[in-house]
């Protein structure tokens, strides 16, 4: 069995692939899967605390529906693709956003520890197409979306993904998160949660 709980050797994540997701923060849907990296030094489990950082004044929640990889992936079809995935987990893409703005590349908003909290991984593959990702903050729900709302579907995004670099068991594919983005502050609970699938809840708490 997989060390589930070890952490991914990469993680690729995926940005704007909702639509109003691009809308609600002022860009273009982009023609092709626009793609960066989360250090694996990011990645919380359950209950641990999302840690803001003090280089930045807007630390927003970003739930999204993760992708395990099961077996190398390298220039695979889509079909492949989607025979390589070994679990579907929550994801919280926690975002520096005054950062994001600030700098050119997102290594440093997207990068800080604690900024990845990944919940379980199922024991049964559920159907790609009919994923639900919610997000909530202090039990109020702030985010909804679906895998069929997707830009790029899940299968078409790893198969890009594997053109570009290949991808190895125990690695994460972070799919994009829905409209209705927002901060974080010191004493929240939030949570992100695929019904049926995975969930992760993590409190809140400023740098000491």
């Amino acid at each position: 069995m997989p060390a589930t709980n070890a952490r991914p050797g990469k993680i690729v994540c995926v940005g704007r692939n909702y639509r109003e997701h691009a809308k609600e923060l002022g860009n273009e849907v982009p023609k092709e899967p626009l793609i960066f990296l989360k250090p694996p030094s990011s990645v919380v489990r359950e209950g641990e605390a999302i840690v803001l950082p003090p280089a930045s004044s807007r630390v927003e929640y970003e739930g999204e529906i993760g992708v395990v990889i099961g077996k190398t992936l390298k220039q695979v079809s889509e079909s492949d693709a989607a025979r390589g995935i070994r679990a579907i987990i929550a994801v919280n893409d926690v975002t520096a956003r005054d950062l994001q703005k600030s700098d050119s590349q997102w290594t440093r908003a997207k990068g800080f520890d604690t900024f990845c909290p990944l919940g379980e991984e199922s024991s049964k593959l559920p159907d790609l197409d009919s994923l639900t990702v919610v997000t909530r903050v202090n039990g109020v729900e702030r985010q909804r979306g679906k895998s069929s709302e997707m830009v790029f579907s899940i299968p078409s995004l790893l198969a890009y993904i594997s053109r570009i670099m290949t991808l190895e068991p125990g690695d994460l594919v972070a799919t994009g998160t829905p409209s209705g983005v927002g901060p974080l502050a010191h004493g929240d609970i939030v949570e992100v949660e695929i019904p049926g699938v995975s969930r992760v809840s993590n409190p809140v708490k400023e740098s000491r």
